[in-house]
């Protein structure tokens, strides 16, 4: 507190405002001049809030380096001080006839603290914040960074927001296709025109997959979930005289895994046959054959003799990588979390599954893995119709047996169907208008295709799972899936048969 000097004769210790005496009506001076000091704290209190909502828009809009630097911390200082004077003049009392405005001041503080000695109201928040100012600036400074630091904070929460929006706005759009301008990637070469021709020989019964070989079809993710898996593919083939497997993997295991079984599978083959092996792996499938190509060629590289990837996301798929991308809004709803349950709970798979499929994953795995260039390698990719017809199109994935019925006694099989086409249909429209990409429904055309492969890219709209699961309603007339399956090997035999001699030429 400020000590009161001795008044000198001369001095007036008179207060500019004499204090009131309380009146029942809450006036005094006969109605005509108000209780003034009794309203002083609430005044108070206002312009506080108003110096501290000016600082707190203040640190929000202001350099906070500059806050933080030593260089600046004066003029910090200053700032809170006229920000505080500001505020404790919208309080302060006015006169029109202070002739010494030291003595004024001081004859005001004087009647302030014996108004509030006798009638005990608390201090006025500016003056304190005043006190502060002036009397400890380092306490003052560190409050103007705390509450910049709290702007600085609801800044931070705001621009995170954004970015999670924009990165979920974005989603893969930067990855797609990324394959094809990725640096030491072999170009591809075009074999949609041969594979058609292939195809109409063998719709006409000309069959040209030689016998010497046996054929190993490796299927994708859930794969395990659907019975009839290339099973008509298989039976086709065996048909033909021809021996062919479907291998028995964990579709829902990671690319690795499944890499060293199948490796242990075509040795395996291998050893029981003397028969060279070509390989068709249709979606994850071919991801898996081509990392176990990759990982142990030379193991395999006499017992391998080509890959076909049919639809297969070598280079990784927008599904995936949209699904489990950190820092997008679908993180507030723990959608990973969600597909994590769905995938290791309820199909009793591995998350990695799926994780391998994302870009990120893909292009860790390609750097350090290559396929040979000694492997024929045949890529084929399609697109989904996303026609309205589609919308009656069931796919048969699985057969119900019935009891037995007493007169025959055998039991009735019926066919269980799934809208199939429908759900690729959506899917991909959704990849269209979202990225402008073509797509089967899961991969889209451009990710599909692997570099220095014979790639085939048919017209003729096919989702992906019209592969390996038969449709009630398909048309027969250009080629069922085990038509087109045997097309794409009779292409990757030929393909093989112009690699060996490349090779040979070279050689020489």
């Amino acid at each position: 507190m400020v000590q009161t000097p001795n008044p000198q004769p001369d001095e007036s210790t008179t207060p500019l405002i004499e204090q009131a005496q309380p009146q029942e009506n809450g006036l005094t001076n006969d109605g005509l001049i108000p209780n003034i000091f009794s309203s002083v704290p609430a005044l108070s209190e206002a312009a506080s809030y108003l110096s501290q909502t000016t600082s707190f828009l203040t640190g929000c809009f202001s350099d906070y380096s500059v806050e933080n630097s030593p260089k600046y911390s004066g003029a910090s200082d200053i700032r809170a001080q006229e920000l505080v004077a500001f505020s404790s003049k919208e309080t302060e009392p006015s006169s029109s006839t202070e002739i010494d405005p030291i003595s004024s001041n001081r004859d005001n503080l004087t009647s302030v603290e014996s108004s509030t000695t006798s009638t005990s109201v608390p201090l006025p928040m500016h003056e304190e914040i005043t006190r502060i100012t002036i009397g400890d600036p380092l306490q003052n400074s560190s409050a103007l960074v705390e509450s910049n630091n709290t702007g600085q904070s609801g800044i931070s929460i705001f621009q995170g927001l954004i970015d999670r929006a924009r990165r979920t706005v974005r989603g893969s759009a930067d990855d797609i296709g990324w394959l094809q301008h990725a640096q030491g990637m072999p170009p591809v070469e075009e074999g949609t025109e041969r594979f058609l021709e292939i195809l109409d020989s063998i719709k006409h019964g000309v069959h040209r997959l030689p016998n010497s070989m046996v054929y190993l079809l490796i299927p994708g993710l859930f794969s395990n979930h659907g019975p009839l898996y290339f099973v008509s593919t298989k039976i086709s083939f065996s048909k033909m005289g021809l021996t062919c497997h479907i291998a028995k993997i964990h579709s829902e295991a990671s690319v690795e895994k499944n890499a060293r079984e199948l490796k242990e599978y075509i040795e395996e083959i291998y050893w029981g046959s003397k028969k060279r092996v070509l390989l068709l792996g249709h979606s994850k499938g071919g991801v898996d054959a081509a990392a176990a190509l990759s990982l142990y060629w030379s193991d395999l590289k006499d017992k391998v003799a080509g890959l076909v990837l049919a639809q297969s996301p070598y280079g990784g798929t927008p599904i995936a990588s949209d699904l489990l991308r950190e820092g997008q809004l679908g993180d507030y709803v723990n959608l990973r979390k969600v597909t994590e349950i769905l995938i290791c709970k309820v199909i009793k798979g591995d998350m990695r599954a799926l994780e391998d499929l994302t870009y990120e994953r893909r292009k860790e795995f390609l750097e350090k893995h290559h396929l040979p260039e000694e492997v024929p390698v045949v890529s084929f990719r399609t697109e989904a119709s996303v026609s309205p017809a589609v919308l009656a199109t069931l796919s048969h994935v699985a057969h119900a047996e019935l009891p037995l019925v007493a007169s025959a006694g055998e039991s009735t099989k019926l066919p269980v169907v799934m809208p199939l086409g429908a759900a690729m249909a959506a899917s991909a429209q959704l990849l269209q208008v979202r990225y402008g990409e073509k797509s089967d429904g899961l991969v889209t055309c451009r990710d599909a295709e692997v570099p220095g492969s014979v790639v085939v890219r048919p017209k003729r709209k096919l989702d992906h799972a019209w592969m390996v699961y038969s449709s009630l309603n398909d048309d027969l007339s250009e080629g069922d899936a085990s038509q087109v399956c045997e097309a794409l090997l009779t292409l990757l035999v030929e393909v093989g048969q112009k690699k060996r001699h490349e090779l040979a030429m070279k050689d020489e």
